[in-house]
């Protein structure tokens, strides 16, 4: 079911199991026996550091870090894929932990591609050494979010983040909020307005700024309903100077980030599809012990009916997600259409399975000690991570009738 291994090369295959392990011996007893943790008010006593240490055994935080380096390559053919395989598999144990990593290998392949080589070897070196070190992509400000990639291509609707070049370093001025990672990451990838007479789509520029940078301040931790062991946060730059090297791309960032962006569309889908198999497995084991009537409710039509409805959703996700992600892979022209569809198609679809699970379990389904409710929290917070499903659903129409698709603002 979902990733059989008919789906799977070698690679993906020993990834897979890798990661299933991971979350079996390591990750679904951790959160089985602290129920509570993730609504401890201090952010950083929530995840165990032994959960990130332990991925880094296993060699899941390295994912998109360069092998020479001391990272494991993946094939580029089949990177979408295989990340998503990864991905649905430790959201099968815990989303927002799947978030965190998911940052750390979406930004890894962007510095890999865009940073000078000195730093690479910094960065890369200090983030293997410490396994608790996270990476953060700033796009998102106050003003604008979802609604700036309808597209807005106007210089009027430019980033509020401005970067300018003084002598030979670059002065970053803004402020960024719902970061994922944002609260605790040790890197940031900030995206700044650079030239405020073009379109947002020619202006943005985007710097690797760590967080040790004066002029940085992470002002707060984003309180989220679900996925609550990503500490999602918000960053505040006063006159933050980096040097010009730390420029990673100029005025067409946004362009560029196209194997962030894809990906990511991807990766949500993913990580949607593992919430949704982890509340099917434990109702499927709920419904084979909960006797009711004289046998297990599982024998009931009514519990029957719901069961089969639950694997078909989910499968029909899966399937999606396989072929968005091939589409990613292969640079196929249907491939932004495909990743806002498996993207807002895998979040509603989902939901539906965790109301589902959460009935069938009755009144164990809303008690915070069984479990079942973290799910449904968890699946509500992918009905708007990386862009609205409004949102999405204009970039889907866009993408299909780019010719006569709306115009959300500005002129052609």
């Amino acid at each position: 079911m979902y990733f059989q291994d008919r789906y799977l090369t070698d690679e993906q295959r020993m990834m897979r199991d890798t990661s299933r392990r991971y979350v079996d011996q390591v990750v679904l007893p951790f959160i089985q026996q602290n129920r509570t943790r993730e609504w401890a008010m201090d952010p950083l006593e929530r995840l165990a550091p032994h959960i990130l240490e332990q991925a880094d055994a296993a060699g899941l935080r390295s994912l998109g870090v360069p092998e020479r380096f001391g990272g494991v390559d993946l094939d580029p053919a089949t990177l979408s894929q295989t990340l998503a395989i990864i991905a649905t598999e430790i959201a099968r144990g815990e989303s927002g932990l799947a978030d965190k990593l998911v940052q750390n290998w979406k930004i890894s392949v962007l510095i890999a591609q865009f940073a000078p080589a000195h730093l690479q070897e910094y960065w890369f070196k200090r983030y293997l050494d410490e396994p608790q070190f996270l990476m953060a992509h700033c796009l998102t400000e106050p003003r604008g979010a979802s609604d700036r990639w309808l597209p807005y291509n106007v210089p009027e609707v430019n980033m509020d983040t401005r970067a300018v070049l003084d002598g030979d370093t670059w002065v970053i001025n803004g402020t960024k909020q719902f970061i994922s990672n944002g609260y605790d990451a040790s890197l940031y990838v900030v995206y700044a307005n650079t030239d405020d007479t073009v379109g947002m789509a020619q202006g943005t520029s985007s710097f690797l700024v760590p967080r040790d940078t004066p002029g940085l301040t992470v002002t707060r931790c984003n309180e989220t309903v679900g996925g609550r062991f990503m500490n999602n946060g918000e960053i505040v730059f006063e006159d933050v100077r980096v040097p010009a090297d730390h420029l990673l791309v100029l005025n067409d960032a946004l362009g560029k980030a196209g194997i962030y962006f894809r990906p990511g569309k991807v990766l949500v889908a993913a990580k949607s599809l593992g919430i949704g198999i982890g509340a099917y497995e434990e109702t499927v084991t709920f419904v084979h012990e909960r006797v009711q009537g004289g046998k297990p409710i599982i024998q009931h039509q009514a519990v029957a009916l719901r069961i089969a409805d639950m694997a078909t959703r989910l499968e029909a996700v899966a399937a999606l997600l396989r072929h968005a992600a091939l589409a990613v892979d292969e640079g196929s022209p249907d491939a932004d259409a495909l990743c806002n569809m498996v993207k807002v198609f895998a979040s509603h679809e989902v939901v539906k399975v965790c109301q589902n699970a959460m009935e069938l379990h009755g009144g164990y389904g809303a008690m915070l000690e069984v479990g079942i409710e973290k799910y449904m929290r968890d699946a509500l917070i992918n009905l708007h991570s990386d862009g609205t499903t409004d949102v999405s659903n204009f970039k889907i129409v866009r993408a299909m009738f780019p010719q006569t698709a709306g115009v959300y603002a500005g002129s052609r």
